[in-house]
């Protein structure tokens, strides 16, 4: 039988609504860039990461919503059968996959549309499409390290804990297995740390490249279309940065109040991380030209038949 409150039934439904906006902004970048994808038979590096990031955040949410839903209905079922070791493998690898698609998504960015004369720099700069497969590849590959690391510590602190089947004792089980997952939040803190460290130094030198060729501009007294571009790419990872902020933040939260059961805390928390994956990827839409055209001729063809009616 289901095991929720009113206050946990308002939760699972503003969250379900949260994770399913993300689900399908995420499943129109991944459709649009499929179509293109056959259409072209191929992918320039900017449009191979967007994918990535949508199929990661797209399997993210869902994983997540699931785990949500079934901690707040049916919380016996995550102890049985490997379920729980299963969902949080998974939802490690998607997680971890998300944020570091995203953090090479800024440092691409920053190679491609900043300028310096340092040689690495320019071996980038000239390289970065041939860079961008490996560089996902490697993303996916501790990714899925990650994954398979938090399924072993979670199977270890269940079998440590859940040795017995009595209802009774479940929620001791419960505060036993957490206060056995410090690894767990230790992976996901260097995950989050890398991928925000990424982000913060892309902004930096994007920036820095920005303020550089301004004050050429003006010293030669002449206009570049350059700038246009430095100025997308600043707001884009600027966005980065502060959504990623506000992720990290979370994060802490949930370090900190995870074991201590402060319910309204971590409904915050997961309100956050459902948040991130869908209002970015909103930002990444209307910051691609692409992706804000299909867009915005879908909404027009929907108006147009909604006023037919």
């Amino acid at each position: 039988q289901p095991n929720v409150t009113s206050y946990g039934a308002t939760a699972v439904a503003i969250i379900t609504l949260e994770a399913f906006a993300g689900v399908w902004i995420n499943a129109f970048i991944i459709c649009v860039l499929c179509i293109a994808w056959v259409k072209k038979k191929t992918l320039n590096s900017s449009e191979k990461i967007l994918l990535l990031l949508g199929c990661s955040r797209f399997c993210y949410l869902c994983l997540s919503w699931v785990y949500y839903f079934l901690s707040k209905i049916y919380p016996y079922y995550l102890y049985a059968h490997h379920i729980l070791q299963l969902l949080q493998g998974a939802y490690s690898f998607f997680n971890c996959s998300n944020l570091w698609v995203s953090g090479c998504l800024c440092v691409f960015y920053c190679i491609k549309i900043a300028n310096f004369r340092n040689r690495f720099f320019i071996f980038l700069k000239v390289n970065i499409d041939r860079i961008v497969p490996w560089l996902l590849l490697a993303s996916e590959i501790f990714s899925l390290v990650i994954g398979i690391l938090v399924y072993n510590i979670i199977d270890k602190a269940v079998c440590k804990n859940l040795n017995f089947t009595c209802q009774g004792r479940l929620w001791k089980a419960t505060i036993g297995i957490e206060e056995h997952l410090f690894p767990v939040h230790f992976l996901t803190g260097f995950v989050y740390t890398t991928s925000f460290m990424a982000v913060i130094f892309s902004a930096v030198f994007l920036l820095f490249s920005l303020w550089r060729h301004k004050r050429k501009m003006q010293t030669n007294s002449m206009n570049s279309l350059s700038m246009d571009a430095h100025i997308r790419a600043m707001k884009s990872i600027l966005s980065f940065f502060i959504m990623y902020s506000i992720n990290f933040m979370s994060l802490i939260l949930a370090l900190i109040y995870s074991t201590k059961h402060q319910k309204h805390v971590m409904f915050l928390v997961y309100l956050i991380q459902h948040a991130f994956p869908g209002v970015h990827s909103l930002i990444l839409i209307f910051s691609n030209p692409k992706l804000e055209k299909t867009l915005l001729r879908i909404l027009s063809c929907v108006k147009c038949k909604l006023c037919m009616r």
